[in-house]
């Protein structure tokens, strides 16, 4: 009957073990992620997720002339998407509906944005959207204001 316990603890245990080195190790990924450079929360949506669902928490970085985007619970160093500068429009902005409320933080915006692969959707807070807004104007000397990215 002890021996039955004693195995228990140990399992609760060594899950206990797990789950913090889990924990430590997404904390430092994300202070090895934003060591770079500042990062920002920002959350995209899936393009073929249904009406309202499918957002996934991140974290965003601006590297020069890309934005990388980082999944929150994801030990990979490596970006899930990158966005270059001269392949993305800002096209406006929208307050979350429906399902699209308790998926996101409260502070958040849904900013729509167009690349040549089609509509992105990320979400972001009001000061990071004016970031990202100076982060798309601020190009290079030589770019072309008119142009739109390629559809």
């Amino acid at each position: 009957m002890h021996t039955g316990w004693l195995l228990v603890l140990d399992v609760v245990g060594v899950l206990l073990v797990v789950v913090l080195l889990l924990c430590v190790a997404l904390l430092v990924r994300r202070r090895i992620i934003s060591r770079t450079g500042g990062t920002f929360e920002v959350s995209h949506r899936s393009p073929s997720a249904h009406a309202g669902r499918g957002w996934t928490l991140g974290v965003g970085r601006f590297t020069g002339e890309s934005l990388e985007w980082f999944r929150i619970f994801s030990l990979s160093p490596q970006p899930s998407r990158v966005w270059n500068r001269n392949e993305i429009a800002y096209e406006g902005r929208r307050a979350p509906e429906g399902p699209e409320v308790p998926a996101l933080y409260a502070d958040h915006v849904v900013v729509v944005c167009a690349t040549p692969e089609g509509e992105v959707e990320l979400a972001m807070s009001d000061s990071s959207l004016m970031g990202f807004q100076s982060w798309l104007e601020s190009g290079p000397p030589g770019t072309n204001w008119d142009s739109k990215p390629l559809r």
